[in-house]
């Protein structure tokens, strides 16, 4: 088994074309998406395009269902852009059948996909959908303990943007503690993939993972984040906010 976990783009094209190129360059066809393709960044449209196009797997994101639906939780600028965003799938002078290709896409997305031990879900096995683990929820065992309990030996996740490990002894390492890799073995355990378009680890670097022979790899890749931030500035309807934070990785 040899496959690349992408998650959290969030229409930042820069970041995914680099992350695609980097597992094409290391002949990987086998590419599993957790969700939030679209959401705070400038390119929603081109990042749903590619993610049809070279994913074997896609799950459903929450920003994904609030391009769908009224977003529910969403900050004031994460709405904002969450309703730019629909009406960038909504509009164009592309063809209806282009348009509507995109919007079919997004609402055949599941929740979580189960294979032979391993779960794939964008926030928890307990709420694939919304709830997020924090590094720091290693202190909170009830809410770790129930997660865990719905696990079967392995869960990998995005949605908090934080790429590293949770061991079931309440453990959070993070990629830097694991010396980029961790090799999982016969305990349960749970992995955040990172993010493609906004990591928030403190490194601006697009982030994703490479599963092979049940040895976790983590991956970071240089892009042009400059070029989506300025693509931000130039909507009025993104908070400059969200390209100011790629470069610092927050």
């Amino acid at each position: 088994m040899k496959k690349a976990l992408i998650s959290d783009i969030h229409g930042n094209l820069e970041a995914l074309e680099a992350v695609l190129a980097d597992i094409k360059s290391m002949s990987i066809t086998e590419i599993y998406c957790l969700g939030d393709v679209v959401g705070y960044g400038p390119n929603p449209r081109e990042c749903i395009d590619l993610i049809m196009r070279d994913c074997k797997q896609v799950l459903l994101g929450n920003h994904d269902q609030g391009a769908m639906f009224d977003p529910d939780g969403f900050n004031q600028a994460a709405e904002k852009a969450i309703f730019w965003t629909r009406a960038q799938l909504e509009a164009g002078s592309e063809p209806r059948t282009t348009r509507e290709k995109r919007w079919e896409f997004l609402a055949d997305r599941p929740r979580s996909i189960k294979e032979n031990g391993f779960l794939y879900v964008h926030g928890s096995a307990r709420n694939p959908l919304n709830e997020y683990v924090f590094p720091e929820d290693i202190y909170n065992a009830r809410k770790m303990e129930r997660i865990f309990s719905l696990v079967e030996k392995y869960c990998f996740q995005g949605h908090t943007h934080v790429p590293g490990i949770f061991t079931e002894n309440m453990q959070f390492l993070s990629p830097d503690d694991v010396g980029q890799a961790y090799q999982l073995d016969d305990k349960k355990t749970l992995c955040n993939v990172g993010s493609v378009g906004q990591p928030r680890d403190g490194n601006p670097k697009a982030c994703y993972v490479l599963l092979e022979n049940n040895i976790i790899n983590f991956r970071r890749v240089e892009y042009d984040w400059k070029k989506t931030r300025d693509k931000i500035y130039a909507i009025p309807d993104l908070d400059n906010f969200l390209g100011d934070r790629l470069g610092e990785g927050r």
